[in-house]
């Protein structure tokens, strides 16, 4: 990345919870990127030509701010004396709030995404926040579980902003409850599985189990 490249790069992400605000209004447009830029004070064509008018780069940018701020509010060394559920817990919060009041913005952002020429890249938004959630809740996994983890996680914050985009309750109850029974859910399956492919004592042995599905006793 040459040095133009790293400060369009930082403009983008100055601008983009500004925009988030605009969106409510006027979509992920150009329109958004005038009324951002005239808040923040900075050249208006200068802001329209590092997002080129394409509201998934404008999407991408916000989702890159939450990052960045959620990094910053919430360390890994912050994070490391609670247990892993509530790291996770946390951090997806730490993003509830942060777009607590642009909820319209989200819900036509989501409109975006779903659209047939931006899933892939909606999803692989999805993954990149996953994985600055995972690094941050200390996870240093190498094998499949380093991609597993972070699909699993992809796909319970997305199913959460779809929550929260419709959410009416106060402080996002619904959201936060949606949240917790997702979360106890994985937890649960990974502790099945955990216990499935290490069997002790008298644990179920998948193999074992397996092996009378098959050749049942007579």
């Amino acid at each position: 990345m040459n040095p133009t490249d790293h400060a369009d790069d930082s403009f983008r992400l100055e601008l983009a919870p500004l925009i988030a605000d605009a969106a409510a209004f006027d979509g992920w447009t150009d329109q958004a990127v005038l009324a951002a830029a005239e808040i923040a004070g900075v050249d208006p064509a200068a802001a329209q030509f590092v997002f080129g008018g394409k509201a998934m780069a404008m999407i991408e940018a916000w989702t890159r701010a939450i990052d960045a701020e959620m990094a910053v509010a919430l360390p890994s060394e912050r994070l490391a004396t609670l247990p892993i559920r509530e790291r996770i817990r946390a951090l997806i919060e730490f993003r509830i709030t942060a777009i607590d009041g642009r909820e319209e913005a989200l819900r036509r952002a989501l409109i975006v995404m779903a659209r047939p020429g931006n899933v892939a890249k909606a999803a692989r938004l999805a993954w990149k926040s996953a994985d600055v959630m995972w690094r941050l809740a200390g996870d240093t996994a190498t094998d499949y579980n380093h991609y597993s983890k972070r699909a699993t996680l992809g796909a319970i914050y997305a199913a959460t902003l779809a929550v929260l985009a419709e959410d009416r309750s106060e402080d996002h109850a619904e959201t936060r409850a949606f949240l917790s029974r997702r979360i106890d859910g994985v937890m649960r399956f990974e502790k099945f599985k955990h216990q499935m492919l290490h069997p002790k004592g008298e644990r179920p042995s998948l193999v074992r189990l397996f092996g009378r599905l098959r050749y049942p006793a007579r």
